[in-house]
């Protein structure tokens, strides 16, 4: 945790001793760094004290290993080597170590949890997706999954886009939909990665064709307008189970297509530099971004007033409830535009806590969810 104090203009940026006593989010290097930079801090002091209030509910997850994982009582890569997927396949992502060997320009999917068949849905469901479900333990309740299976770690992307796709349809931002869902994913970094996890986007939304449009500046220009067709679910490792029937479960052959109840397509670039082209053929039902950071990079402002004007529904997560509030009060003042998905947890956030973080707020992927 850094001093949020300022030396010579600039933030201080030392290691943090002490925090404030009114919120215990922030923290300072010294006494002096502290009292100087009250005056910038007193306007945000009683909103973060509030949200720390609501640090209960957010670190409470059923799994086994929550405790571990939401207290950040081991780092991430001690979690990752104890559950046996440490830098193995999509979990290479999840930790810092395993992040500077990955590289997101190779087209290789990666299709297995690296996990046995009873702790990953590898499967076709053995029951219809139950009503309102708005918990990890009724998702893996249905999935039939024991609460120590780490499955959550990968799945919480695919599950935050259903949840996205039922709190649009709760505010009636949504029109019914039929046979086709489009959706377009701003911001995809990692989930180039663990594409195959979206697989499981079949059981979510059964009987629908799903399009879903990836878009980004980490995705590299040679993989521009690449498919990839997901007609199956991410594997185990058990050699014998009848998930492995399938010779190719994600292919990205014309033939394999006919089958594929999921389309993921790419596109390097930002949305507003993209998407004239991206709607000749993919007009949005909704749009959804996770882990946004919309206060945090410039970037977003084109992108914003582009999706303002197209009137489409669009979800958006982050790490913690201050960067949503910040998101939202950026989107308010600058371009008008207010909420119609209030600032709530996700419920089917990632149940392992960020390590790194300038403030001491818990932090999640895909922590809150918000949308306009």
């Amino acid at each position: 945790m850094e001093c949020a104090g300022t030396r010579s203009g600039n933030r201080c940026g030392g290691a943090a001793s002490r925090r404030c006593p009114r919120c215990r989010v922030v923290g300072y290097c010294s006494l002096a760094h502290q009292v100087s930079h009250w005056s910038a801090h007193k306007s945000e002091c009683d909103r973060l004290k509030e949200q720390m209030k609501r640090a209960v509910n957010l670190n409470d997850f059923p799994f086994t290993f929550s405790e571990e994982a939401s207290l950040v009582k081991e780092k991430r890569c001690s979690f990752l080597e104890r559950q046996g997927v440490h830098r193995l396949g999509m979990w290479a992502c999840e930790c810092s170590c395993g992040e500077s060997t990955i590289s997101f320009g190779s087209p290789r999917l990666i299709d297995d949890f690296s996990l046995p068949s009873k702790l990953c849905p590898c499967k076709e469901p053995s029951s219809l997706i139950p009503e309102h479900m708005a918990s990890w333990k009724k998702y893996y309740e249905w999935r039939c999954l024991p609460l120590c299976s780490p499955a959550a770690v990968l799945l919480h992307f695919p599950l935050t886009v259903y949840w996205a796709i039922q709190l649009a349809t709760q505010q009636g931002l949504l029109p019914q939909i039929r046979k086709e869902l489009r959706i377009h994913y701003l911001g995809a970094e990692k989930e180039l990665l663990q594409l195959a996890v979206f697989g499981e986007l079949q059981a979510l939304f059964p009987g629908l064709q799903l399009n879903l449009d990836m878009v980004g500046p980490a995705i590299p220009e040679h993989r521009n307008s690449e498919q990839i067709w997901l007609h199956s679910y991410a594997h185990c490792n058990d050699i014998a189970c009848r998930c492995k029937q399938s010779i190719e479960d994600c292919s990205r052959s014309k033939a394999s297509s006919k089958q594929a109840r999921v389309r993921v397509r790419l596109h390097s670039g930002y949305y507003h530099d993209c998407y004239r082209e991206l709607s000749k053929d993919s007009v949005p039902d909704v749009i959804i971004s996770a882990n946004a950071g919309i206060a945090a990079y410039t970037s977003w402002l084109p992108s914003i007033e582009l999706i303002k004007s197209i009137n489409v529904p669009a979800i958006f997560t982050d790490y913690c409830e201050e960067a949503c509030h910040l998101s939202a009060r950026n989107m308010n003042s600058v371009l008008g535009i207010p909420l119609k998905n209030q600032i709530q947890i996700n419920p089917f956030r990632q149940p392992l806590q960020v390590e790194e973080n300038s403030l001491d707020l818990p932090c999640y992927s895909n922590g809150f969810i918000f949308g306009i």
